[in-house]
């Protein structure tokens, strides 16, 4: 600890290795060691001790969709970094669409990169977009950094970032395997949407039966014989149906390189508590039953779940109309997933080390950061400060992103988040943010 400029300390730290009393050593940014509660602490360097509060790395947030430019009244990289950072997220990566451009061509990112580069309170990163004719751009964004490729497989609901057939998504797959890339989707069979009911309307039951499991079973079905044959590495955003679960697990087993998120949302909200006409529930694909939450819930246990991102997915209130088949579907999460996930893990009988292992450690992987997710040493010194046992009342006026619209309003939650750190920086305490300091990333070699 010779070097150390800064010393965080406390009787929780939690490392690959497990849960314990430590102090971790900083310098210029980095971790460089993590040694005993005790250690002796060079002369010089700045000492933080948390006590008996939590030190547990920075939350990675690889699914997030900032909407700047183009739709800033919608979200903006301000105020959604800021809400990250309130949250302990010291890392996310931004969806491709919502913002106008659309993260399709090296220029469009050139564009998003310059939209992002003041605002940002936290680090970074940037999906690039698979589209029906942008295939000639796949190789030139995967060379300027972006972290893989998003596509659809049903409608995304914006015309500019159109969904692929099958075909379409052959040729897509097979040009991103030619150079390693990674291929991430929201897997949901347009026939299968096509022949559900679709009655519209306030009545959530509606709208769920508008979105069956089975349009995600088959989609994740298909798409997973795609990457068998092309052997090709794919990524399931955002999953709801636990009838997918057999069918992930059996290709995991056979070797498909296949992994899987879901949500805070399909976790921690059931289909049978949301109101009729609350479209601020309304996501897609939905939040279902709370047998199918169960299964999910053991899925992420056995690991044919990876790992949980938000899916933070804001839009103006006034597009939150009572009418489900019409109102904006998205749930902004930023701010509350770690508080969210954690009162319900701990309900279940998981620890904290699961939360970071689902939130920080394997999102991490999936994209490639391997200087994120986790406190040892060589690693950048992102934190969070948590109160894993203090609760506190979601109150929508206290939130960050841009339209304070939520889900989560009134709920009693656990976790309350003292302080975030990024690269060894206190960046939020009690409310009081730093001015930006995040970078933005870009995928290594």
């Amino acid at each position: 600890m010779s070097d150390a400029e800064l010393v965080l300390r406390s009787t929780r730290v939690i490392t690959p290795d497990g849960t314990r009393a430590a102090s971790v050593a900083v310098a210029g940014g980095e971790i460089t060691a993590v040694l005993p509660y005790d250690a002796d602490v060079p002369s010089g360097a700045r000492v933080e001790d948390f006590g008996d509060d939590v030190l547990l790395p920075g939350l990675v947030d690889t699914h997030v969709h900032v909407n700047d430019p183009g739709r800033t009244e919608w979200e903006g990289f301000w105020t959604a970094t800021r809400a990250a950072a309130a949250g302990g997220i010291t890392t996310l990566i931004d969806m491709p669409l919502n913002s106008l451009p659309p993260t399709t061509t090296v220029d469009n990112l050139r564009t998003k990169r310059e939209a992002a580069v003041r605002k940002a309170h936290i680090d970074v990163g940037f999906w690039g977009g698979a589209l029906p004719d942008n295939v000639k751009d796949l190789r030139p964004l995967h060379d300027a950094g972006v972290f893989g490729f998003k596509a659809f497989l049903s409608p995304s609901g914006v015309d500019e970032f159109p969904h692929l057939d099958q075909e379409r998504l052959e040729r897509s797959m097979t040009e991103i395997a030619g150079f390693g890339g990674l291929l991430i989707v929201h897997a949901e069979d347009p026939h299968h949407l096509a022949t559900a009911p679709q009655q519209g309307g306030p009545r959530y039951a509606d709208f769920l039966a508008s979105r069956p499991r089975d349009a995600e079973d088959r989609a994740v079905e298909h798409l997973i014989a795609q990457a068998k044959r092309l052997d090709a590495r794919v990524h399931v955003l955002h999953l709801s149906s636990s009838d997918a679960l057999p069918l992930i697990a059996a290709a995991k087993a056979e070797g498909v390189r296949v992994t899987v998120e879901t949500c805070p949302h399909y976790l921690t909200l059931t289909a049978e508590e949301v109101p009729d006409g609350a479209s601020e529930f309304k996501c897609c694909p939905p939040i279902r039953e709370a047998a199918n939450q169960d299964l999910l819930w053991q899925a992420l246990a056995d690991g044919t779940i990876d790992c949980v991102v938000t899916d933070h997915s804001p839009s103006t209130a006034d597009l939150k109309t009572d009418d489900f088949a019409t109102a904006w579907g998205g749930i902004s999460g930023l701010q509350l997933s770690l508080a969210a996930v954690w009162t319900e893990a701990r309900r279940r009988g998981h620890g904290l080390q699961d939360v970071v292992r689902w939130m920080s450690t394997r999102t991490a992987q999936l994209a490639g950061l391997g200087r994120k997710g986790a406190i040892e040493a060589g690693r950048d010194a992102d934190f969070a400060v948590l109160a894993p046992d203090e609760t506190f009342t979601v109150d929508p006026a206290a939130l960050q992103h841009r339209n304070r619209v939520t889900a989560y309003a009134g709920k009693t939650l656990y976790g309350v988040v003292r302080s975030t750190w990024l690269r060894g920086e206190r960046i939020v305490a009690d409310g009081e943010f730093t001015e930006p300091r995040g970078r933005l990333l870009t995928r290594h070699p």
